[in-house]
């Protein structure tokens, strides 16, 4: 019988663990290298990683004018288990399960109001979740979980904190409630982070610079990766410029309850709250069509409008994305991010929205800022929030301080792994 293993044994095999998921070393005598451990060492560790089912041994293809035995690779295996990942929206779920590596296996995306009682709309992310596992015909355990929601959150505890487009949402236990059924670490964070997470990892082009990612569609919210990090700030407020003040109009109330809010007047609600106004005048004649067949005006009537050449729409869409440029262009010159990706609903429905914005933000930023700044829209097909979710997942699941805890219990499954560290 085997003796259990030490603390430093533990140690070297996440290690160990975390160097071949990397894709840093992949063979022994790479391992031996970067660990500066013996092979003796090397191999019992390999061996541990194999018999617990998270690492491989490979034969490697001959090169045709070597003779000998083929050396023999290690790999992480992304196929033993699986990550599941969720972005919530003012009106929008997008969920996807991955394997270990955050490659997609299946998405789904619903309509839903997130204004709905918490117990509803997490039972329809459940429900979406127990689906996408079925489809992806793996009967690998789920390892781990991440849910973005449009709202604050306390990403130490997992709480929603005072999310001024979710009444009944202050204070909810979104991680508990994951936990409890499904046995999974779970990460809880803002969807907007998850986004600009997603498109540095995975957007195209991969500049891998520090990456501002701003989300326009019902509401506004931003999320900046540095240095492959996410900033999230002291509390975890850091980028909620949706509720920074632009207008001192005492009309321009925001749902959060506060006057001349970016979101109050930019936004995708205040847009259809403006045209909507504009379409019963008859103003737009187009506008005024669409609101008598259905009773309201939607992002999609909107591009419709401006598609078309309808003045009134046109104009206003092109304020609203001034208004949002002229303030990311301070953010920018803050922060002086590599790249600038605008998301959401608004790149659906209206070019016009983004050569507005991109003219406002270069206008009003400084020259070194703006020397080698990348200002693009979302590349990843709306699939950003749930691709930066997992690799949420996968980042906090493999770190090397989590890998000790897991390969100490000997399995990544179970209450071992329901731990909670921000990325």
């Amino acid at each position: 019988m085997q003796p259990p293993p030490s603390a430093r044994d533990i140690l070297v095999l996440a290690q160990i663990v975390d160097l071949v998921r990397a894709g840093v070393a992949m063979t022994r005598p790479e391992l031996e290298a970067a660990t500066g451990l013996g092979r003796t060492v090397v191999n019992e560790r390999l061996r541990e990683g194999v018999e617990l089912g998270v690492l491989a041994e490979v034969d490697a293809v001959p090169s045709g004018h070597r003779r000998g035995r083929p050396s023999r690779s290690v790999r992480f295996r992304t196929e033993a288990g699986l990550l599941l990942s969720a972005a919530l929206g003012a009106v929008s779920l997008h969920a996807a399960v991955t394997d270990l590596a955050g490659n997609e296996l299946a998405r789904d995306f619903r309509d839903i109001n997130v204004q709905d009682d918490p117990e509803a709309v997490l039972g329809a992310v459940h429900e979406v979740f127990g689906e996408l596992v079925r489809r992806a015909g793996r009967t690998v355990p789920v390892w781990g979980i991440a849910v973005g929601v449009p709202g604050p959150v306390d990403v130490a505890s997992g709480r929603t904190v005072a999310p001024p487009s979710m009444p009944g949402w202050d204070d909810y236990d979104v991680r508990s409630w994951f936990q409890r059924r499904w046995e999974a670490p779970v990460w809880v964070d803002n969807e907007v982070n998850l986004m600009a997470l997603g498109e540095w990892e995975r957007g195209v082009p991969r500049e891998r610079r520090d990456l501002l990612y701003v989300k326009v569609a019902t509401g506004i919210g931003s999320g900046l990766v540095t240095k492959g990090r996410l900033h999230r700030g002291d509390s975890g407020a850091a980028g909620d410029i949706g509720h920074v003040r632009v207008t001192d109009d005492r009309s321009a109330r925001c749902r959060c309850g506060k006057i001349g809010c970016l979101e109050a007047v930019a936004s995708g609600w205040a847009l259809m709250r403006t045209l909507s106004k504009h379409a019963k005048s008859g103003e737009s004649p187009l506008l005024a069509e669409r609101l008598a067949r259905r009773g309201r005006i939607t992002a999609e009537d909107i591009g419709l409008a401006t598609a078309a050449g309808d003045e009134v729409a046109r104009s206003a869409v092109a304020s609203s994305a001034r208004l949002t440029g002229r303030t990311i262009a301070g953010v920018v010159n803050f922060a002086n991010p590599g790249t600038l990706v605008l998301g959401g609903g608004v790149i659906r429905y209206s070019p016009l929205f983004f050569e507005e914005f991109r003219s406002a933000v270069l206008d009003g930023t400084i020259e070194l800022a703006a020397r080698n700044l990348t200002i693009r829209t979302a590349s990843l097909n709306f699939a950003e929030g749930t691709i930066g979710g997992a690799l949420l997942a996968a980042h906090n699941l493999f770190r090397p301080s989590a890998l000790q805890i897991w390969l100490g219990a000997g399995t990544p499954v179970g209450s071992a792994l329901c731990l909670q560290t921000a990325a």
